[in-house]
């Protein structure tokens, strides 16, 4: 008859958080998938009344949260930015 490994129960995070404090190795917990969030950073922004009813209503048309419809936005903005700025950086001739 085969032996049938059990599988270990699975370890809360904040056991492996008190494990990486007391300077223990927990590499053996991650499978090295997915990706490292970065941490997140609140900011406070000014809109006119008009913008934040325009927010509100591309929320509401999108079912999303309003600072999902920021966030959307400025992700695509920031992407705008940058194929902006690198097409008028000359090319170099190899």
């Amino acid at each position: 008859m085969k032996r049938i490994r059990k599988s270990a129960k699975p370890v809360a995070a904040e056991e492996i958080a008190k494990m990486a404090d007391q300077g223990k190795a927990i590499s053996h917990f991650f499978k090295g998938e997915g990706r490292m969030m970065q941490p997140i950073q609140r900011v406070n922004v000014d809109v006119t009344a008009s913008m934040l009813e325009e927010l509100d209503k591309a929320a509401q048309n999108l079912n999303i949260s309003r600072q999902a419809v920021i966030k959307t936005l400025v992700r695509q903005a920031l992407d705008q930015h940058y194929v902006a700025q690198s097409a008028r950086r000359p090319r170099l001739v190899s």
